[in-house]
């Protein structure tokens, strides 16, 4: 193979895998980096942090590669992904499945120095990210799926530092999917014409004209559970001082999704980022000081 066809293949690749697009690597891994320092007391063993942030992004590939083969024959009638790989044709489905494929062996392989628990935590959270892609033919609200997708890495951080997964981990998981259902239908928002189109299921057709409701009604769930378990935890005043923060850009969000401007739906949901780094903040702030 020719240096610039290994090139080629490279460019394909990292398109695949998202690198070029680092939002959805992000999302996933705030509410991981919170399991990992509330299990850990503030203080998280620093190779166990590596081991999932590293995790958290091959993981988030080889989901970004199957979501794109299970819509191989859809990203080509919708506007935004129109020139994916796979809808312009410059990829074969066994590339990306090998692709999938080594990508989720490497990262099985990070986990390895860590306990039996979070290898047996590894198998549901492999499962559930492979699945999603698929449930959007069948399931009105795939988003949730996909909410359970992006929290598993909370109770594998408390597998990993405890050797245990108490309910605070899955109060965790809950609350962290009620806010990926918000950000995602804001998201499924910018495509509901195409999906409407080409027949996907998404939370934002099935919310239908209330789907600004349902994304606030998400967001309150998340900032109200979130705010429990910070008094739980007894965290400091830096914590509900970001979850008040927290409040103010979720405002802003909802300024912006009132509209229903496919840009602005988009942008909103990018503004999500902003609201995992401010909580993070809080939480690391929080233990400082205790």
């Amino acid at each position: 193979m020719t240096l610039d066809a290994l090139k080629d293949r490279y460019t394909v690749y990292k398109q695949l895998m998202r690198m070029d697009k680092p939002i959805g690597t992000l999302l996933l891994l705030w509410p991981t980096l919170w399991g990992l320092w509330i299990a850990g007391n503030g203080k998280p063993d620093a190779v166990v942090v590596l081991i999932f942030v590293l995790g958290t992004f091959l993981m988030r590939s080889a989901g970004c590669v199957i979501n794109d083969y299970a819509d191989r024959h859809y990203d080509m009638h919708v506007e935004r992904t129109s020139q994916r790989p796979f809808a312009r044709g410059a990829v074969t489905e066994r590339e990306a499945l090998w692709l999938a494929l080594a990508l989720a062996i490497i990262s099985f392989l990070l986990i390895l120095p860590l306990n039996r628990l979070t290898w047996l935590m590894s198998v549901p959270a492999v499962f559930v990210a492979a699945s999603y892609p698929f449930t959007k033919r069948f399931f009105p609200m795939p988003q949730a799926y996909l909410g359970i997708a992006f929290s598993f890495g909370i109770p594998m951080a408390f597998a990993a530092l405890t050797n245990q997964v108490p309910a605070l981990a899955w109060l965790l998981l809950l609350a962290n999917a009620f806010w990926t259902v918000a950000y995602d239908t804001a998201y499924a928002m910018a495509d509901k014409p195409d999906d409407l189109k080409i027949g996907i299921k998404t939370s934002a057709i099935t919310f239908g004209d209330h789907d600004v409701t349902g994304i606030m009604l998400c967001h309150a769930v998340f900032i109200l559970m979130m705010a429990g378990i910070g008094w739980q935890l007894a965290l400091g005043w830096p914590f509900f001082a970001a979850l008040a923060i927290c409040l103010l850009l979720i405002a802003k969000q909802y300024r912006e999704i009132r509209t229903r401007d496919r840009k602005l739906c988009f942008k909103a949901f990018l503004d999500n980022n902003q609201v995992g780094a401010v909580l993070m903040g809080g939480i690391v702030l929080s233990y400082l000081l205790k």
